[in-house]
């Protein structure tokens, strides 16, 4: 699938011999309506990171938070534009983010979503 990204201007999604989507990478993702993922690690208490995930839970574009080993993991419409709101309850909440990752989905998502199945090697 990285090869597919990198190197396709379309992609077709085939599933036990059908064509199920057809498209270039970016209508594909945005056809899933996939939102992106924003994992935060913070230093703080357990209360006040379920205080943080309170705040979290109401914003409009939030759609799942989850508790990860050192932080939360936020599934939402715009990950990045979530960032700078998300730090300012953190620090509300007094907990220090200590890193931020953002992972966008990609065609295996896509695959994964369309067929219900894991990519076969």
């Amino acid at each position: 699938m990285e090869e597919a990204e990198r190197l396709c201007d379309r992609v077709g999604i085939i599933d036990q011999g059908r064509l199920i989507a057809e498209g270039s990478r970016d209508e594909l993702v945005q056809g899933l309506g996939e939102k992106a993922t924003v994992s935060f690690r913070v230093a703080g208490g357990r209360e006040d990171i379920e205080a943080w995930r309170a705040d979290l839970e109401r914003l409009p574009e939030v759609n799942a938070v989850q508790d990860v080993e050192s932080g939360l993991s936020v599934v939402a419409a715009n990950g990045p534009g979530l960032i700078a709101p998300a730090v300012q309850f953190a620090q509300a909440n007094r907990l220090e983010v200590t890193g931020v990752d953002v992972v966008q989905p990609d065609l295996e998502a896509v695959f994964l979503d369309l067929t219900g199945k894991a990519l076969r090697d």
